[in-house]
């Protein structure tokens, strides 16, 4: 079995983001790939930020998606003890040091540095106090942070899977925290601590993180930790190439399943920002991904976020999965719109299933699904003002209705070719074509001038329906609304 081990390691701060949905995919599928373990984690130390429900929230999106994991979830806020110790024995081995700097001096430096127009650096004040001040600032009852040393000369080699050897100068860093004041450990100090104690061997994250990563290897190489490999995936822009934000629609994995999209389709559509499979294939399952998924095929460049694609993959999956499946994820939505109350019997559940398959050949999601479904289960609806200025306000609009009604009560076979029959012999007796009768029966029946084939949506309502709403709709066309 391969020793490889990943993670992901979602901060609960919000919603599952688009872009974290999608690291955490790539780790699955590399874990998938080579045989390893994939391990959730839960870097919950921001106190103020973190939250349950966001925890809880996380978790759900993750499991909507498929994306389960090996093990965990493991939470940072649980290992707070073990990253003080690790604190303490590099403070012991001379590799880190107290800092009683207050906020003050450290305001005022950042704002000396931003008048020079240069980045601000910590002057390494307390890298080298002696004795005698420690001691008073201990009496002063300053509570202190805890510093890495920094080399302060040559530089740090980030060896990326993806980008290959990217260098920093370590005079461009500064002797950053590892603890703060309130004894909860940093991020970068954090995660490498995690890392080494879940024995981690590849950290695949966003772009983003590339940054932090310097300062990550030199926390692991002052605690003595073997160094991960590491591959950071490329960003996703906006289509204006503009950084992701909410005005771009829908962002986060919640919003997504809330307007309907399917998690195959997102999966998919995910898989494709940044990785490129062999071929020219475009649609294929999490296992198909994972089967020739290789870290050298993800590319360099941004991956540019596309919502016309991916809700053109969603109708595919949509009109393609097997009815039962969509039902199934449709019932919510159709129970949200007040259509269905569930638990379904047999005969309401034959009846959705009707519905569903007629529909979704048309809509691109389930909430589109269910909102054009809706005349089917609701005898009530306003008719299309444009559709009825051109079809109801057509002189006999009335007369060829009231026809349709009567040929519709001597139906008893719900079928599509009954109905075409019989539209047929009244088009024969109109001396009208059954072209002049469709737009003016659909609009009839759903207040649309648009949608599933007519004939088969009338095999769906009924002869006893289909008839009940061409009167209703003489009524209306009487009443000259």
């Amino acid at each position: 079995m391969s020793n490889v081990r990943v993670r992901f390691a979602p901060s609960p701060t919000g919603e599952l983001h688009i872009g974290g949905a999608r690291t955490a995919l790539f780790n699955l599928l590399y874990a998938r790939a080579t045989g390893g373990v994939f391990v959730l984690r839960i870097d919950d130390t921001d106190l103020e930020r973190s939250r349950p429900e966001f925890t809880t929230g996380l978790l759900e999106s993750l499991r909507w998606l498929g994306l389960d994991w090996d093990e965990g979830p493991y939470k940072q806020s649980e290992y707070l003890e073990g990253y003080r110790q690790e604190a303490e024995r590099l403070i012991a081995e001379g590799k880190a040091y107290y800092c009683y700097c207050s906020e003050e001096e450290l305001k005022a430096g950042r704002e000396e540095a931003r008048r020079r127009k240069k980045p601000y650096l910590y002057p390494e004040k307390c890298r080298d106090l002696t004795a005698d001040r420690l001691k008073r600032f201990q009496q002063e009852g300053r509570k202190p942070v805890i510093r890495l040393k920094i080399p302060r000369d040559g530089e740090t080699v980030v060896t990326d899977k993806i980008r290959g050897k990217v260098r920093f100068d370590n005079c461009n860093l500064d002797d950053f925290i590892i603890m703060k004041s309130n004894g909860l450990p940093t991020y970068n100090f954090a995660n490498v601590i995690d890392d080494e104690r879940m024995k981690i061997t590849h950290v695949i994250r966003a772009e983003e993180h590339l940054s932090n990563t310097p300062r990550q290897q030199l926390c692991a190489l002052a605690l003595g930790y073997s160094l991960p490999y590491y591959a950071h995936v490329p960003m996703i822009l906006a289509p204006d190439r503009s950084k992701l934000s909410k005005r771009h629609g829908a962002t986060s994995v919640e919003q997504f399943r809330q307007e309907g999209y399917l998690p195959e389709a997102l999966i998919n559509y995910m898989t494709l920002l940044g990785w490129a499979p062999e071929g020219d294939r475009e649609f294929f399952t999490m296992a198909e991904a994972a089967a020739q998924f290789r870290l050298d095929r993800v590319n360099k460049t941004a991956a540019v976020y596309d919502t016309a694609k991916l809700t053109w993959m969603n109708g595919h999956y949509l009109r393609e999965g097997a009815l039962d499946r969509i039902v199934a994820l449709a019932i919510p939505f159709f129970e949200a719109e007040g259509l269905v109350n569930p638990p379904l019997n047999s005969e309401q559940m034959g009846y959705l299933e009707q519905v569903v398959e007629l529909v979704r050949q048309r809509e691109k999601n389930l909430l589109d699904l269910t909102r054009a479904s809706s005349y089917f289960y609701n005898n009530h609806f306003d008719y299309d003002p444009k559709g009825v200025k051109k079809h109801f306000r057509r002189e006999g609009a009335g007369q060829i209705l009231r026809a349709l009604a009567a040929k519709m009560k001597t139906l008893s076979d719900p079928e599509p070719s009954t109905f075409s029959n019989a539209y047929k012999e009244i088009a024969k007796e109109l001396q009208l074509s059954i072209g002049k009768l469709m737009p003016l029966s659909r609009l009839a029946l759903s207040g649309r001038t648009m949608g599933p084939e007519l004939f088969d949506m009338m095999a769906v309502l009924g002869p006893e329906k289909v008839s009940a709403r061409f009167l209703q709709a003489v009524a209306y066309i009487d009443a000259g609304s």
